[in-house]
């Protein structure tokens, strides 16, 4: 397995959005991947949330990584995450 490198920029969107590292490492081993802009990718993964965010509840959140995937490692660009 290839190593899984978070950006600053990464880390500080995982907090900002709700997420954190386990959850996008998680994301990336066994969402869906999808072709992104410029060679990049998006994975995207559901996880059961029954939670509030930001004063609202919701059920489900997606967390999506994008990532540029070089010969020794995916190195995770951004992250989103969508709440359900």
């Amino acid at each position: 397995m290839e190593k899984i490198r978070l950006t600053k920029h990464a880390l500080e969107q995982c907090q900002e959005r709700g997420t954190n590292e386990d959850e996008v490492r998680e994301s990336i081993l066994q969402g869906s991947r999808q072709e992104g802009k410029k060679g990049k990718f998006l994975y995207r993964l559901n996880f059961q949330y029954d939670s509030e965010w930001q004063g609202t509840y919701y059920r489900i959140k997606q967390v999506a990584p994008v990532v540029a995937e070089e010969k020794s490692e995916i190195v995770v660009i951004t992250v989103y995450t969508f709440f359900f």
